[in-house]
Order: C-alpha cells, then structure tokens, then sequence
C-alpha cells in the first residue's frame, strides 16, 4: 500500500468509526492497534472495537437521549451503529450486543477495507510528517503514547479510574428464585431480574461494604472515579439505601410470584446471542476476587453462580478538551491533529463513536480542500461537541449524552412532550444538516 493519508491511532470504536468515514469518501487510512502485540489490563482479545464494560450501548428509544444520538449516527451511516444493530441481543429499549459477534463484525468490516491498512503496532512517538493524524487511543492509552499526548497538548493530562461488571454463566442461576421482566413491560422478557426482600438487602449491603477490594497502588493519592460508572462498594458505602434507589432500584418491576413490587431488585443482562453469559447490571466493581464469588453469590438466584469474568478496574485518561480542542476535534494550535474517543470526554460507547464520526468526516472534508463542519447545536451530537469544547468549563468532567445539552424549544410544550420534540426538531435539523454539506456519501 502506498503511504496513507491519514493516521489513525487507537482501534476502539471512535478510531474504527474515523478510519470507516474517512475510506469512504475515497482516503487511504492506516489504523493503529497495539492489540493483541501489547494488551491492556480490560481487553482480553485482539478484535479491533472490543468492549471491556459492558455490552450495552444504552437507550435505543428514541425519546432518550442516548437514542436520539443513535438515530442520529444511523442517518450518517455509522459503522459502529451499523454493527450493532446487526448483532444485537434482547435487552428491552436499549441496544446491546454480543460483545464477541460484535467486535468480529467490526474487525472484518476494517480490515476488509480495501483504503484501510491496519498495522498491529504500538505507536510511542507522533511522527510531524505532514499527515493528518487522529488519536483515539481510548481511555487506556498506553504510557509512552500519553507522555507523547501530554507533550503535543502543555498540559499535565488528566484521567479517572473506571470499572467493570463481572459476567456469570446462565446455566449456574437459579431460575426457581428470580423472573424475567423489564422495566415497565419494554422488550417483555429481555431482563433476568433476582428479587431481593429488606432482609436479604440488609445483609448484602453489609457484606459489601465489609468487603476487601484490590489495593489500588497508584489510586491511593487520587481516587477519582466518573460519577456514572462507580463502583458498586463506593455506592454502597455512600449510604445503606444508595443501591436501592441506584443500580437496585425496584421501579417498573413486579415479582410474578408475589405480585409486589421487591424491595430491590439486581438485573442480569444477556451478553451474547447464545444467552450463555449474563452481566450483572450496574455491579462495576474493584472486590477481590474471592470477595466477588462470596458476596454476590448472597444475591438471591446466584447463590451458586459461575463467573466467566470477575469485575475490575482500570485506568481512563482523557484530555482537557475545552482547553485544547474545537468542536471539529481539531487540537487548537495545530489543526492536522483530531482527537477522538472517550480520551477526549465523551462518556459511553455510542458518544466515543460518535466523536470518531466527526473527526473522519472533518479529515476527509480538509483533503478535498473543504471547510471542516460543526455540527448543530440542536442535534445530540453537536451538542455532545460543543459542550466538550466549552472553555467556560473549570471542572471538567466526562459527559454522557443527555437532553439538557440542548437548546429550548422555541414554542412551549408539555412536559410529557419535551424529549419527542427535542428530539423530531434535532433529527430534522441533522437531516437538513447532512444534505446542505454533502454528508450522506460514504460508500459501504
């Protein structure tokens, strides 16, 4: 292959959904990945877009915020969303996966790719020759390519520590003692649901605070951990009854047998096709692992369950995007470089994806000797981009997609009615968007 293009770095889903973009409108990419050459503490296979939390992309309504960003990216014709839809799992409203059909149907999109060279190679130094480079080595970016990251930015980098669920085998759950629902009868059947009396709560929680996490070394000075993502010991230490109106929340749920809403409630999701292996919603976690096989195991239903993934943490770094990036997701100062990802703050796989989106179709809008766009602050995804790039920002923090990052509607509506319009006037607004700059060209 002659010399690309573009360089990628990072093959998660914002660097796949960059390299996707960008081959489509006729560039040559070649895509980085340090996988499965050099792993990191979460990934455990080499498939390019590997989800290490969990296999849910989130809401797929389309008066939720998180399905108005992917209503959106399905009008752009994402790769990422594309892949989804096409190996998804029963999960109610929202859009889940399994994680490995996924993964492999990203991986052989890519590399099926006649304008996509991927390089299995750790990048450690950003190269100034003259290419356009976009980063998106995610929030496990590898240390010699965050020193070179801290060095092109001027800025001490940040990061967080994030967690993730542990998964348990379908066949080790006691059915006799839990049910199937979802919340409010949306997607029937698609949740294991293990009901929990006070009784059984009041013990747990106890046996959770009590329990021994992993030492965290490097954590002890600065425990900083993303408010969405905590892990389920730090809620619980929170207050007794913080589970219970967090990831333990009973509501829209009534236990068949009793025909009483339970007291709490833990959810298991289905997390491959096969409906083998369940995640067990929410419990992000940093126990020990003997610690995780005693506790959990108090949970009613799973008092012999079999893990096929023990819960862990692991590092996220992200930049301080309102002080070194424009809503294109150019770095200020210098505009042949794009970051993209949640490296740059936006929280949650279909965000990550999303940013990718902007920084591919932006790099290949510079090579045809076109401006770069900015997308509509009325739509998701402009408003995820503009709110990232906010330098009024002083504590920046990671953001996921929500309908407070959009403007008021400019005629008053019903409560009940806010999400609908907000969302009919930022599809219609993207729609408009796509067509006046020419954006519905990518060839898949």
């Amino acid at each position: 292959m002659s010399m690309s293009d573009v360089i990628v770095i990072g093959g998660g889903l914002a660097g796949c959904e960059a390299s996707w973009q960008i081959a489509g409108r006729g560039f040559r990419v070649t895509l980085f990945e340090m996988r499965p050459a050099k792993m990191t503490p979460a990934h455990q296979t080499g498939y390019l877009s590997e989800l290490v939390c969990s296999n849910s992309l989130g809401s797929n309504l389309p008066d939720r915020a998180p399905g108005l960003l992917k209503a959106e990216l399905r009008h752009l014709r994402s790769l990422i969303i594309a892949c989804a839809d096409a190996t998804s799992v029963p999960a109610g409203g929202a859009l889940a996966v399994d994680r490995e059909a996924f993964a492999r149907r990203v991986t052989e999109q890519i590399e099926s790719h006649p304008l996509i060279e991927v390089r299995r190679e750790e990048v450690r130094v950003l190269e100034h020759d003259g290419r356009f480079k976009i980063i998106a080595t995610g929030p496990l970016t590898s240390d010699s390519l965050a020193d070179q990251i801290a060095a092109i930015t001027g800025r001490e980098r940040l990061y967080f520590y994030d967690a993730m669920a542990p998964i348990v085998y379908e066949h080790s759950i006691d059915f006799s003692k839990v049910f199937k629902a979802a919340r409010y009868g949306r997607g029937g059947d698609d949740y294991i649901n293990c009901p929990m009396s006070r009784e059984e709560y009041d013990r747990f929680v106890e046996s959770l605070v009590a329990a021994e996490t992993i030492p965290l070394r490097e954590f002890e000075q600065d425990k900083r951990f993303f408010e969405a993502c905590l892990p389920v010991e730090v809620i619980a230490a929170r207050g007794h009854n913080a589970l219970a109106y967090g990831p333990l929340r009973p509501v829209g749920l009534t236990d068949p047998r009793t025909g009483r809403r339970p007291w709490a409630v833990v959810q298991l999701r289905q997390d491959n096709r096969a409906g083998t292996l369940y995640n067990i919603v929410g419990f992000q976690t940093n126990l020990r692992w003997s610690e995780q096989r005693r506790v959990f195991r108090l949970i009613p239903g799973l008092e012999n369950a079999e893990f096929a993934r023990f819960g862990q943490m692991h590092r996220n770094t992200f930049i301080d995007s309102p002080r070194l990036l424009e809503p294109t997701m150019q770095l200020k100062g210098n505009p042949a470089v794009f970051f993209a990802g949640q490296i740059v703050g936006m929280e949650g796989y279909v965000a990550s994806a999303a940013s990718g989106l902007v920084a591919g179709i932006n790099v290949a809008r510079l090579l045809r000797g076109l401006s770069p766009v900015i997308f509509p602050a009325t739509t998701m995804l402009g408003a995820l981009c503009q709110y990232i790039t906010c330098d009024q920002l002083t504590d920046f923090q990671p953001m996921k997609p929500n309908y407070g990052l959009l403007p008021g509607l400019s005629s008053p509506v019903h409560r009940s009615n806010r999400n609908q319009a907000l969302s009919k006037r930022a599809i219609d607004d993207m729609l408009d968007f796509i067509a006046r700059n020419s954006l519905e060209q990518v060839d898949f």
